[in-house]
């Protein structure tokens, strides 16, 4: 899956609409609430994309500085 450039700057979008959200009383109207939603969507799968695709590290990050000094010990 291979998402199109507009899609990068999410998580700006979002934070946009969270201040909006905050400015309006923590209320959206229907098409502010309806575009929160399409993006909150978006930013999910492309996460669950990075997940699918091993772009993400799970677990301790180990330097081989950290490996000589153990193997040294």
């Amino acid at each position: 899956m291979n998402f199109p450039t507009d899609t990068i700057n999410v998580l700006h979008h979002l934070d946009d609409m969270k201040e909006i959200w905050r400015r309006q009383d923590f209320k959206f109207t229907k098409d502010q609430q309806e575009r929160y939603d399409l993006l909150l969507q978006t930013r999910q799968e492309r996460v669950k994309f990075f997940y699918d695709s091993n772009r993400v590290q799970r677990g301790p990050k180990i330097t081989k500085v950290e490996e000589e000094d153990q193997e040294e010990s």
